[in-house]
């Protein structure tokens, strides 16, 4: 079995108990965050990693959506959220570090809470990037290493059972990924001792 057969698997045994998953998370500790990335979406758009499509409902309604993820049990949840809401919405499984998307196809590209666990974060925060149209718009949350030192501390001793177990990563920086790749970033946030950044950059026209 290939790593990427290995956690697609592991991704449509967890879709079930995802939502419930997250719930806690998102009360306790990511707080307004989806509504705050997808409320940045404009035009064309393309979630990198929409899971079981718990973002759905914070798009405008004018805007053209675009899901993508590695896991079909978690795409055959989206889609039914996606009918419950009367969402227009095409959800696909693919691969994160080769989006199957032609250069510059999107106006936004939202990804919340997924490169944490995305094997390479630079080859995915680098495919997002190449199928953003010039002037297009990064939109990127998720939690990171924290600010305080005795929580990084943490987060390493949570690393070494989260990452064999599941590849779950907690002392990432995606900004740093962003930064990385020249792109300017017009607004950063960063909160809950540093856990939680979400951050939006322009690809340069």
């Amino acid at each position: 079995m290939t790593k990427a057969e290995r956690w697609r698997r592991y991704w449509d045994r967890k879709s079930t108990a995802y939502d419930a998953e997250m719930g806690v998370w998102d009360r306790r500790l990511f707080g307004d965050s989806r509504e705050w990335a997808c409320g940045r979406a404009e035009g064309e758009v393309l979630e990198v990693a929409a899971g079981t499509g718990l973002n759905l409902p914070h798009y405008p309604a004018d805007v053209t959506l675009t899901g993508l993820d590695l896991s079909e049990g978690m795409l055959a949840i989206a889609r039914d959220r996606a009918r419950q809401l009367g969402r227009p919405v095409t959800l696909q499984l693919g691969d994160a570090h080769q989006l199957p998307f032609a250069d510059g196809s999107f106006d936004t590209v939202v990804c919340t809470f997924g490169l944490c666990a995305i094997p390479d974060p630079a080859a995915a925060v680098g495919e997002m990037v190449r199928v953003l149209r010039p002037g297009g718009r990064l939109v990127l949350v998720d939690h990171v290493a924290s600010s305080s030192r005795v929580v990084r501390g943490v987060q390493w001793l949570l690393e070494l059972a989260s990452v064999p177990l599941a590849g779950e990563h907690f002392r990432r920086r995606p900004l740093r990924l962003v930064e990385a790749l020249g792109l300017p970033v017009e607004r950063r946030e960063r909160f809950k001792l540093g856990l939680v950044e979400r951050l939006v950059a322009r690809k340069v026209s």
